[in-house]
């Protein structure tokens, strides 16, 4: 090995050892309050997270919402992070995760349960679920929708507004800054904030089903 080889791999690690011990004064600000610090922390790992995600997820949109979400997730669930283990690595495992859940549920979601299957062998159907269970799914379903509805209403008027448009109305980013006059980036910031607010609240009601 080349005397400038060992000199860029000592490099790479003293900047790997800085970057983590950036990390873990974030971490022990934000868990102390201090704001600044998740703004730190989202400014350092947003465009690479989009990137790992991108890599899964090829809808550009899809994959803001899911590295919003991934922040919030993580955010949410800061006391629990090892300081033992890298930040980065606990944030790319959550976010990973979340995409695989994405992609599971929009899998299943494409998938209908009425229309055979065509296969080598001919058609396969799937049989139908048992009515009292079906009707179990359904009062759950409306309840869990109920509490989102009620949460989203409790929201402060800017914030509501941009969910509604968003998951509701399904607008794009662009759309969205368009028709309300704001800039693309203060619209991402309130979606962003209104998601975390949405997620705290019902943090405690989602053991309930």
């Amino acid at each position: 090995m080349s005397i400038d080889s060992e000199k860029d791999q000592h490099s790479q690690r003293d900047d790997a050892s800085k970057s983590s011990l950036q990390d873990e004064t974030y971490v022990r600000n934000a868990l102390s309050g201090d704001q600044k610090a998740y703004q730190k922390l989202t400014e350092k790992y947003r465009r690479p997270l989009q990137y790992h995600v991108s890599r899964m997820v090829k809808e550009s949109e899809q994959v803001e919402d899911l590295v919003q979400e991934a922040f919030v997730k993580a955010f949410d669930n800061l006391e629990s992070y090892n300081s033992s283990y890298a930040f980065s690595t606990w944030l790319y495992r959550i976010t990973t995760n979340h995409t695989i859940d994405y992609l599971r549920k929009k899998k299943l979601q494409t998938t209908s349960i009425d229309k055979p299957i065509k296969t080598r062998d001919g058609e396969l159907s799937f049989e139908l679920p048992d009515e009292d269970a079906e009707t179990d799914r359904s009062i759950i379903k409306r309840e869990r929708k109920k509490i989102i509805t009620t949460a989203i209403e409790n929201l402060p008027d800017k914030y509501r507004q941009v969910i509604e448009m968003r998951h509701i109305e399904e607008l794009s980013y662009q759309e969205i800054s368009d028709k309300l006059d704001l800039p693309l980036g203060t619209v991402k910031a309130h979606i962003f904030r209104a998601r975390e607010m949405l997620y705290k609240a019902l943090k405690d009601k989602r053991h309930k089903f």
